[in-house]
């Protein structure tokens, strides 16, 4: 017994004990947090794969509820544009009722004169010459045009 006792209490032995009880404290504390990593990495892997079969989920839904907000938003603006186009339709029918704008949009335009009154056209000098240079490169072929054209522009330069 008091060999058994003595070799209980010797150096090495308890050195191997510590070393052993060390050893089986390292162990449990690298699984305890390997087992916990674990747990935490599948909830937090579940999380998130809940969170992106959301998003894919709800993103195609969310894309056609904001595009369609914007159609109607363009239609009810084309909408309020056809009533102020209607209003003034109504306006310009309520004017044409009257004689007397009718009698005076008649002259204007058409140039008619009353029995016993003399029409005369006052004509812009300038205006003539611009609408018969207009005219005349109409009957002209329409290279010769093209020409006249980069002449043009290259006295502008100049």
């Amino acid at each position: 017994m008091a060999v058994k006792d003595r070799d209980r209490f010797s150096t090495s032995t308890r050195l191997k004990l510590l070393g052993e009880q060390t050893a089986a404290r390292v162990y449990r504390s690298q699984t305890k947090r390997q087992a916990r990593r674990s747990r935490l990495t599948g909830r937090a892997a579940l999380l998130a794969l809940v969170l992106c079969s959301l998003i894919v989920a709800l993103a195609y839904p969310m894309r056609q509820y904001v595009s369609q907000r914007a159609e109607v938003a363009d239609l009810e603006h084309r909408q309020e544009q056809a009533r102020q186009r209607v209003e003034q339709l109504r306006d310009l029918k309520a004017r044409w009722q009257d004689d007397a704008y009718a009698e005076h949009q008649i002259r204007q335009r058409l140039h008619y004169v009353m029995p016993g009154e003399n029409g005369y056209i006052v004509v812009d000098p300038d205006a003539a010459k611009q609408a018969r240079a207009g005219q005349g490169a109409a009957d002209r072929p329409w290279y010769t045009n093209v020409w006249d054209g980069v002449d043009k522009s290259d006295a502008a330069d100049q």
